[in-house]
């Protein structure tokens, strides 16, 4: 008898929208990451039941809601703590964590540093608007300093956390960013983010309309934006301006923006390269510095040793050299006592 073979059918975006009601502001930056990521999974190669979306608290957090697919919407700067645990129990899942600078640069900093230096094989999108939105307009881990807020009346007096900088500091074994107006571009780094085996880390500016609204205008407004964003690509010269003649090279170990012509050439700039962490932590610290354009791309990505392989390689070492053990055995203890 002949085999049949059963064609599974192709996904599309209509695939990934679930039936809840999108519950953000008119104009937040929120909708194009969310419409985007359902344009794009259906890419990925992966069956929909494995995908799973896991957030904590805030305004991004609702974002499971809207993917259908499975989710969980978990406590404020724990879910990288919940998709440690789904991503254990079953390897095979698409784990993606969708979190907001609040939540897991506060609340949840530790299970942030803690995820990332593990390197699971888990996927985080960090919506970045720096400003605590959900809650109406405090200033959040990443407002600039001297940010004016309804908390901070009279300016911020924190040093803002740089979020890849964090990561990188963590030993993220691939770090990135991203605009939420740079649609094409976002759904390069999600396919990155995919494609890489370990923790994916990408830093999303996300404009919030209501509260924060023009955050980062110089780096999406078309008048702006040449002299305000540096476009990272692998082993290319660090160049951009509406002209593109304006670049990065290294005075020493100090980086400076010049002016490609008479004086200096292509050849003499920094060649960008995804597997230099030191170039990934020059880059990372553009943020916050007027003088230099903000870097948009992947900063840093290398092949590390997984968590949970590692793990189920030291499991099946221990049964083969100790035995599958038992669990009222170890309960029991080798030394315990009677009470009458």
């Amino acid at each position: 008898m002949a085999e049949t073979t059963v064609e599974t059918p192709k996904l599309g975006r209509r695939d990934f929208v679930s039936d809840q009601a999108v519950r953000w502001c008119p104009g937040c930056g929120d909708y194009a990451i969310l419409s985007q990521t359902q344009k794009t999974f259906p890419d990925l190669g992966v069956d929909k039941e494995k995908f799973v979306f896991i957030s904590g608290i805030g305004c991004s957090s609702r974002f499971p809601y809207y993917m259908n697919a499975y989710g969980f919407h978990t406590i404020h700067g724990r879910a990288p703590a919940i998709a440690s645990g789904v991503k254990l129990a079953n390897p095979e899942l698409s784990v993606w964590i969708i979190t907001g600078d609040g939540d897991a640069l506060s609340i949840g900093g530790n299970h942030s540093i803690h995820l990332l230096r593990r390197n699971l094989d888990i996927n985080v999108m960090l919506f970045n608007n720096r400003i605590y939105g959900l809650t109406k307009g405090q200033y959040s881990p990443t407002s600039e300093l001297g940010k004016i807020t309804k908390s901070t009346p009279l300016g911020s007096l924190d040093r803002p956390f740089n979020p890849l900088a964090l990561a990188l500091g963590a030993q993220a074994s691939f770090v990135a960013r991203a605009i939420d107006r740079e649609t094409a571009h976002f759904r390069t780094m999600i396919l990155r983010a995919h494609n890489h085996i370990g923790t994916s880390f990408i830093e999303i500016y996300q404009n919030c309309n209501i509260f924060n609204d023009g955050a980062f205008a110089p780096m999406t407004e078309k008048e702006t934006k040449a002299d305000k964003v540096l476009w990272l690509e692998n082993n290319k010269p660090l160049v951009f301006g509406a002209e593109m003649n304006k670049g990065i090279r290294l005075d020493g170990n100090v980086p400076k923006v010049v002016d490609i012509g008479d004086k200096w050439s292509t050849d003499d700039l920094l060649v960008h390269d995804e597997t230099d962490w030191t170039i990934a932590m020059i880059l990372s610290h553009f943020t916050y510095q007027d003088e230099f354009p903000d870097p948009i791309g992947v900063f840093y990505a290398v092949d590390e040793p997984i968590y949970e392989v590692m793990l189920a390689e030291q499991i099946e070492f221990a049964k083969k050299n100790k035995g599958a053990g038992d669990i009222q055995t170890l309960l029991d203890g080798a030394d315990n006592w009677v009470v009458e």
